[in-house]
């Protein structure tokens, strides 16, 4: 489990880049090895030549001058002075040099790869090494002298860079863990409990995390979270209170219902009656029960749960149109509609359901003030688009931004806002939609949109889930 957690990672990938860095350090770190390696015995072989100097011969016997060239761990010296003399120590048979090397010449990327061969390769060539006296600049220092110490002691430099690399990585590692598990791995552990402990009681709000007052990003998250769980808790909290009120709501509603209908066969008799004020009364006191009706049908209807029972089937589109206007009840001078649909357009779904979303959308047209009605219908690919536009003043900007929410606005006075909003949810459970595609101070259009014959049939195939 240790290995699978956040800090286990973080550990690694701390010790996985300090020696990447250390790799990247030790191949220019044996190079400049191998070039001090050369300017040391280029040194201590120029120290050893001014033996000859202390010479009166200018010459040194062979003892000591093999002694001098092994301590010097060389086979030969030649030194040039500036003045053209050359001064040299030699043994008495020295071996022919196999490779040469110019101290000063070539680049940083030629002498990392000669660094390598030389790490790398076996056997023991003889090298000869030119280059600058570090003593007198004007001198040149050529020495003659085997690979096979340098590579000895370029590995145990190698070595030695190993295991301070090890070092350095675990103290940094460690370092850098301790310092992550502090300021990110607590804070977000503390923060998955609390997100673990709210969500199997979202309405305790001791379970609100507690934020620890920080400015970092983990400040942050904490005070977002805090809002976020508290914004919940209230969500649901009010969730609660408003069912235990709808269902209150539609018990009333219910019986309101029933009242109102009483109410309105009584009001009936008004209008045959004697009194001229009571028979110019009695329409209005019809259409305001009328309305309260209305209201307490439609409350109930969203306010059931589930989905409205589906009773699919397939049916042509244009007799569904045609009902329309007989639906709306409307004068001799009334708003004139015009349908646009082919004849051969079937549809398969719930025939009640969208006529009466189709007569919701009529009626809010005539009662707006519109005076002409067009519903077109055109099917595109595998959906049918019907629009009902009309020639009305237009939705005012507040019904506009609160089109399909209950009780929020409506386009007309008096009205609750319910009726656009369950047709949306029906349409919506058919697989389609109701959307407002424009409204100015010309006129206004819907469309819905909805699978065709096959689409639809498999949209009830499955149990509909409510609408959002």
């Amino acid at each position: 489990m240790f290995l699978r957690s956040l800090s286990a990672r973080l550990l690694l990938l701390t010790i996985f880049f300090v020696m990447l860095g250390e790799v990247l350090i030790f191949v220019p770190s044996v190079a400049r090895y191998r070039m001090t390696y050369f300017e040391d015995h280029m040194a201590a072989a120029h120290l050893a030549t001014l033996a000859l100097l202390a010479s009166p011969t200018g010459k040194l016997d062979q003892a000591l001058t093999d002694e001098l060239l092994a301590e010097v761990g060389v086979h030969e010296i030649v030194l040039h002075r500036p003045d053209g003399m050359v001064q040299m120590l030699d043994g008495p048979s020295p071996p022919q040099p196999d490779v040469t090397f110019i101290i000063g010449g070539g680049n940083v990327p030629i002498w990392i790869q000669r660094s390598f061969e030389t790490l790398f390769s076996s056997g023991n060539r003889v090298m000869r090494v030119l280059g600058t006296s570090p003593f007198e600049p004007d001198t040149k220092v050529e020495i003659l002298l085997d690979e096979a110490p340098l590579r000895a002691e370029m590995w145990q430099f190698g070595g030695r860079i190993f295991q301070l690399s090890i070092i350095l990585s675990l103290i940094a590692a460690a370092l850098v863990y301790l310092s992550l598990q502090w300021l990110l791995v607590r804070p977000m552990r503390r923060i998955t409990a609390s997100m673990a402990l709210f969500s199997h009681d979202p309405e305790d709000a001791s379970r609100v995390i507690i934020p620890r007052g920080g400015r970092d990003e983990i400040g942050v998250a904490e005070k977002e979270l805090a809002a976020m769980q508290e914004t919940v808790r209230q969500a649901l909290g009010q969730r609660a209170r408003l069912a235990a009120l709808g269902t209150a709501v539609t018990k009333i509603n219910h019986d309101l219902r029933n009242i109102l209908a009483t109410a309105r066969l009584v009001t009936d008799g008004l209008t045959t009656s004697a009194a001229p004020e009571v028979r110019r009364v009695a329409p209005r006191l019809i259409d305001a029960i009328d309305r309260a009706i209305a209201l307490c049908g439609q409350t109930l209807d969203f306010s059931r749960e589930g989905a409205p029972p589906f009773a699919p089937s397939r049916f042509k589109l244009r007799p569904l149109l045609n009902e329309i206007e007989p639906g709306l009840a409307l004068p001799d001078n009334g708003p004139s509609i015009e349908l646009d649909a082919p004849a051969e357009l079937t549809l398969k779904a719930d025939r009640d359901q969208i006529y009466r979303v189709l007569l919701n959308l009529a009626r809010n047209s005539v009662e707006a003030g519109a005076h002409r009605l067009r519903v077109t219908a055109t099917r595109e690919d595998d959906a049918i688009a019907i629009e009902v536009a009309d020639d009305g003043p237009g939705l005012a900007p507040r019904a506009r931004e609160n089109l399909f929410r209950p009780f929020a606005a409506s386009g007309r006075p008096g009205g609750s806002g319910l009726g656009l909003a369950i047709a949306r949810e029906l349409m919506r459970l058919h697989g389609g939609d109701l959307v407002l595609v424009a409204s100015t101070g010309t006129g206004t259009i819907f469309r819905i949109t909805m699978p065709a014959a096959k689409a639809t049939a498999k949209a009830f195939s499955r149990e509909p889930a409510s609408a959002t």
